[in-house]
């Protein structure tokens, strides 16, 4: 477990600390003045400004006073995890020598470098990181909207959602029904829906054993998919029934009032229905013109820097950078390689090709993971796959408890290193 996590760590780090940037010699002292602004706080956004301070002046743009973290999330659902460990405020990068700016960012004026701000003034820019998270594509879904998740929620921003599906949990009765709708990718994942599954199939199995869960899943496949289907089987027997895309298992229209959901052939009733909706980068994104027709945003993977408007750096989810996937091990990595790009440019220097890594770790049960890992390369301005594996699926008792302590230490390390 030492070993592995101590790899993993390297990796994460690697792309900051390659020997092309401590060769490069620059700091505070030798960089131009300069003004960044990092519109965001998640990991993304967080992690870029973290960098970024030791070397020019940066300021954040983040409407809230704290971060709700997704990743260990559905532990809290499962009633496994208190949701205040979930929280982190951003005082941690004040205390840094960042400038928090507690408003939202509306739009960004690429011809006068400024970024404007709900309260009417606007913070001139040298270079924008927008690291804006997703918005939900409400009425993607017949009949989902904002009101109809206050009755089945999506849960798949953490915090009050997260909190009202574990209340629902909690006050359904035994052999009640389960339903949790995936909608078809690109997603954020953590919180992955079908992690999800597996925690709550666990606090029924212990709580409402009578009851059962049904996936109603755009997609046939997904990644993980052997291990969760061979850990399903062991750990939960046929409570967990999955309705792939192929047999019809995209809910295309939801009924709050009847507490019913139909795909195109079959219509089903829940006593607590998970509806995650497709989704799109957040709309900042949209109004800056940093978004293409897919909702998402291209870039150059090599900088970051948007493919649509210039000097603005788009970094996290809201990116499209398949086949790195849109996690928070991603996004945390993609704001320290953007940050060093950055600090080679304004330097006067080239931007550097960089390895990229991921992992995504998965519970089966809360004392229980698996994880799939991947190295991605950005050379050419496009990401590539190098290589990538999963855990065993045929792993000792010993392997998934180790995976999930690693899981936990990545999670301390990435908020510490995020968030101070």
């Amino acid at each position: 477990m030492t070993d592995r996590r101590n790899v993993l760590t390297g990796l994460a780090a690697s792309a900051f600390l390659t020997p092309q940037a401590k060769a490069s010699g620059f700091s505070k002292e030798t960089m131009p003045s300069t003004n960044i602004v990092v519109i965001g706080g998640g990991f993304a956004g967080a992690s870029a400004a973290m960098q970024l301070r030791n070397f020019c002046a940066v300021t954040l743009v983040e409407p809230n006073d704290h971060y709700t973290a997704c990743p260990f999330s559905n532990l809290v659902i499962a009633g496994h995890r208190q949701f205040k460990h979930q929280v982190f405020p951003y005082y941690g990068l004040n205390a840094m020598g960042i400038n928090v700016v507690k408003d939202k960012a509306t739009a960004i004026d690429a011809e006068k470098k400024r970024v404007k701000l709900k309260n009417g003034s606007d913070i001139p820019y040298d270079r924008v990181i927008l690291s804006p998270g997703i918005s939900l594509n409400w009425n993607a879904i017949e009949g989902y909207d904002a009101a109809a998740a206050q009755i089945m929620p999506h849960a798949w921003r953490a915090g009050d959602q997260t909190l009202l599906l574990r209340r629902q949990l909690e006050a359904m009765p035994d052999g009640g029904t389960v339903i949790i709708s995936v909608p078809p990718p690109p997603f954020r994942c953590p919180p992955g829906p079908y992690e999800r599954a597996s925690l709550i199939a666990y606090h029924l199995r212990h709580r409402k054993p009578r009851s059962k869960i049904l996936i109603l899943d755009a997609q046939d496949k997904f990644s993980k998919m052997p291990l969760f289907e061979a850990g399903w089987a062991q750990a939960y027997g046929d409570m967990i029934e999955r309705i792939p895309g192929s047999e019809s298992g995209q809910v295309v229209r939801v009924d709050p009032k009847t507490m019913t959901v139909s795909t195109d052939f079959d219509t089903f009733k829940g006593d607590v229905i998970n509806i995650i909706p497709p989704q799109k980068a957040g709309l900042i994104a949209q109004s800056a013109g940093t978004a293409d027709g897919s909702g998402w945003c291209p870039i150059n993977a090599r900088t970051f820097e948007s493919s649509l408007v210039p000097n603005v750096h788009v970094i996290g989810d809201a990116t499209i950078a398949a086949p790195m996937p849109k996690s928070a091990f991603s996004a945390n990595l993609q704001g320290k390689v953007c940050a060093l790009q950055i600090a080679l440019m304004l330097s006067g220097q080239e931007p550097i090709s960089t390895k990229l890594s991921n992992t995504c770790y998965s519970y089966l049960t809360p004392s229980h993971a698996f994880s799939v890992s991947g190295v991605y390369d950005n050379a050419d301005g496009k990401f590539s796959s190098v290589t990538g594996g999963t855990s065993p699926v045929d792993a000792d008792r010993s392997l998934r408890e180790s995976e999930a302590w690693q899981a936990m230490d990545w999670f301390k390390a990435v908020t510490s290193e995020a968030f101070g």
